[in-house]
């Protein structure tokens, strides 16, 4: 069975900068490609970024490009989202999601506020 637990999130303030984490387990996660999403409050899914099974393919939302960093380590059974230049419009829950079922996490609070 898929399982995928986040982490990471908090607050930080605007500028500010924050690592994501998603344990994977219950799948070969080298195996698949993984994204990461967001659902902002009253607001629905929004895909963020993209990255193939091995790492070497990364895609990203116009909204998070150039600020945000998806990278994956197959050994650990992990994938990351490193966070730049945090805004207020990047407040929301975070979900890591194996793109094949389209399992996700419980999700990650990422708060950007002064």
């Amino acid at each position: 069975e898929v399982q995928l637990v986040e982490s990471g999130g908090g607050l930080v303030q605007p500028g500010g900068s924050l690592r994501l984490s998603c344990a994977a387990s219950g799948f070969t996660f080298s195996n698949y490609a993984m994204s990461w999403v967001r659902q902002a409050p009253g607001k629905g899914l929004e895909w963020v970024s993209g990255i193939n099974d091995n790492g070497d393919s990364t895609t990203y939302a116009n909204s998070v490009k150039g600020r945000f960093t998806i990278s994956r380590d197959n050994a650990k059974n992990t994938l990351y989202l490193q966070m730049n230049s945090l805004y207020s419009e990047d407040t929301a829950v975070y979900y890591c999601v194996e793109t094949r079922s389209l399992k996700r996490g419980q999700g990650t609070q990422v708060t950007v506020s002064s």
